[in-house]
């Protein structure tokens, strides 16, 4: 049998060095097995006929309560809300071709099944635009009964708030519509009886792991649950089930063209698939959901997952790397991945000589974001305008931030790194241990330049103009 590895995207590091797990940073690894997986069920159309209209009351009540519109919460089989135009619909599919980033700045790279910042983002991963549904199951165990959270008070803890998260960092462009299936899944074995571990992996021929958990979702529930009709799974444990997240963080992501090899009754995989354990810490614990989600969309993990990692290569300048603490959104470059800037919001400098450019924060509606500076086929600086905002809650230096694109770099090997144009600070946001503070001062001001040893290439700040846009300079041999 044909063995084949996939990236497994795990929440970002869990909290900073004073309080960090010995495992925090550690990068999971999943193998996985094509073959025998298939989940078949009896009588379909009459269990979803029976249970569907009751399922889709209880849902409808149940949004309702949460603010949302009765519509986004009902199930698929029942709700006449439509994606993208001409886009399939299910677990792994893509976006149109119009959305997809082109262009001599959009870098290619190796493909390696996984995650990876690479443009455009490759076949089997979840569409990042338009309409994305939201299949949400919930799952508890023996030893960690749901005694004390209905589905829906679990539900609640990240909903509506992660899908505000998306609408305002995609400009309007993602509607991400959660389904709940509201009743707890109880599962056959205690939660030690998974081995459930930091980067287990997935194997559905296995007694254990994630391939043992899914077979008994799966089951549960494929009577009555059309798969075909959703982009995205989340899975919400039992928060007491696991360790406690400041203790080791086990959410994690199987996504991608591969995404699991274990099929559903309604011929589709169960795939683009979220397992979120515990409770974060902090002022938007439902974070959580939005990075791992956001594997789904094809973005890899920022953080280096080497347990002897001691610096954050992107720091709080993107869910990606640090997801705990005050809220911060994706960077320009990842919007634009996922498809959430116009062609005309992105400068492409990538000719000999000297350009200048106008950027607008990357938190505000219009203009351009970035600008992108080839240094070859497979890297790039990119510029971009932060400031604090609604989403960029631990900015305390707005100014320009200037990272380096490395496509050939791994998920969990740094692929982004942030220019720090104040090396050797302690940074100026101190009041927050979740907060990498010493790349919190990263930005650069009017009057700084940033050279670039390997290629020469030169970004200087000439001015903040009254409308809160700022003026950069690109100068390339």
């Amino acid at each position: 049998m044909e063995q084949h590895a996939t990236r497994v995207g795990e929440h970002s590091r869990g909290l900073r060095r004073e309080i960090r797990c010995p495992l925090g940073r550690s990068r999971g690894r999943g193998r996985v097995r094509r073959g025998q997986g298939r989940v078949r069920t009896q009588a379909r159309t009459q269990a979803r006929s029976r249970g569907l209209r009751g399922v889709a009351l209880v849902v409808a009540a149940a949004a309702l309560a949460l603010g949302l519109a009765p519509a986004e919460a009902v199930p698929a089989a029942l709700s006449t809300a439509s994606g993208l135009s001409g886009a399939a619909t299910g677990p792994g599919s893509r976006a149109d071709a119009a959305s997809i980033p082109t262009g001599a700045c959009a870098l290619g790279g190796p493909e390696r099944g996984g995650t990876y910042e690479g443009l455009p983002t490759p076949a089997g991963f979840a569409r990042s635009q338009g309409t994305v549904k939201a299949l949400t199951l919930f799952i508890d165990f023996p030893d960690a009964p749901a005694w004390s959270n209905s589905p829906s008070d679990r539900f609640a803890e990240f909903f509506p708030a992660a899908t505000r998260y998306f609408d305002r960092s995609s400009y309007g462009k993602l509607a991400y519509r959660p389904t709940p299936h509201l009743r707890w899944i109880r599962m056959a074995r205690p939660f030690a009886g998974y081995r459930i571990r930091r980067g287990t992996g997935f194997d559905p021929g296995s007694r254990f792991g994630y391939g043992a958990l899914s077979r008994e979702i799966v089951n549960a529930v494929d009577a009555s649950v059309d798969f075909a009709a959703y982009d995205v799974i989340n899975v919400l444990a039992s928060p007491d089930a696991g360790p406690e997240a400041t203790d080791d963080v086990l959410s994690v992501t199987f996504s991608g063209g591969m995404g699991t090899p274990l099929e559903t009754g309604d011929g589709v995989r169960f795939g683009n698939v979220s397992f979120i354990w515990s409770r974060q810490t902090g002022p938007s614990p439902f974070r959580v959901l939005n990075h791992e989600t956001a594997h789904s969309f094809g973005l890899p993990d920022l953080y280096l997952g080497r347990e002897d990692a001691t610096r954050a290569p992107t720091g709080h300048w993107d869910l990606m790397d640090e997801g705990w603490g005050p809220s911060n959104d994706f960077l320009g470059w990842h919007k634009w991945k996922m498809g959430w800037l116009d062609a005309g919001q992105v400068d492409c400098a990538g000719l000999p000589g000297g350009s200048d450019h106008t950027l607008t924060p990357t938190g505000r509606d219009g203009g351009t974001k970035i600008v992108v500076v080839p240094t070859s086929p497979s890297s790039a600086l990119v510029v971009e305008a932060r400031e604090n905002g609604e989403l960029d809650q631990a900015v305390c230096r707005p100014g320009v931030l200037v990272y380096r694109v490395d496509t050939r770099t791994d998920s969990g090997d740094g692929p982004v790194r942030v220019a720090d144009a104040t090396p050797g600070s302690q940074g100026c946001y101190l009041h927050d241990v979740n907060v990498d503070a010493d790349l919190s001062d990263a930005t650069h001001q009017v009057g700084d330049t940033y050279q670039d040893a390997r290629s020469g290439i030169g970004v200087a700040v000439t001015e903040q103009r009254a409308d809160g846009d700022w003026r950069v300079r690109v100068t390339r041999p």
